[in-house]
């Protein structure tokens, strides 16, 4: 990997399923777990959970943009997610789990309106599309227990993956699974 890294921050609903889809792509460096876009400071699970620290689950994304360029990586955001739900992902629900890119620069506001609004344009979803973009707060890393999750709890993880998550994104972005 270059010396030259860039970071990236989404948020997708819970962060346990936000992390293997970009830690098994060339390119990144690390994929953290944590919370951002909220008021209190390094808040904790059951903080966040409470819905009363205005936070949400998220990803934080360490990449060689010449390996792996941030428009690459918001393509891949976008086929983990539901973008027409704007109060959670699948099973999980409320504020905590919205869908946001939350962009560090100008390029990276660029590049994101730009795929939102191809994602619009498309006529994809019937549904308008909902998900936010906003500018990087600070990102706490969440607690240990929910880094590399998919890898530490297959098992949890692959109940999360099922409870609704999984089957849209076959449904609405595989195109080979479409009749």
């Amino acid at each position: 990997m270059s010396d030259k890294r860039e970071t990236a921050i989404f948020a997708g609903g819970c962060f346990w399923c936000m992390v293997k889809p970009f830690d098994t792509q060339p390119g990144i460096e690390s994929v953290v777990s944590g919370y951002t876009g909220g008021h209190v400071a390094n808040p904790t699970y059951e903080q966040v959970c409470s819905h009363t620290t205005g936070h949400t689950e998220a990803v934080k994304i360490t990449f060689d943009p010449d390996i792996m360029p941030y428009e690459k990586l918001v393509q891949i955001y976008w086929q983990q997610t539901d973008p027409t739900d704007a109060m959670g992902q699948f099973q999980d629900r409320g504020d905590n789990y919205r869908p946001v890119i939350f962009v560090k620069d100008e390029h990276q506001r660029q590049v994101a309106e730009k795929s939102r609004q191809a994602l619009i344009d498309s006529g994809k979803f019937d549904d308008p599309i909902v998900t936010k973009i906003e500018d990087a707060k600070p990102f706490y890393e969440a607690e240990e227990a929910h880094q590399d999750f998919y890898r530490k709890d297959p098992l949890r993880y692959a109940m999360q993956e099922a409870g609704g998550r999984e089957k849209f994104v076959n449904e609405h972005w595989h195109e080979s699974t479409k009749k």
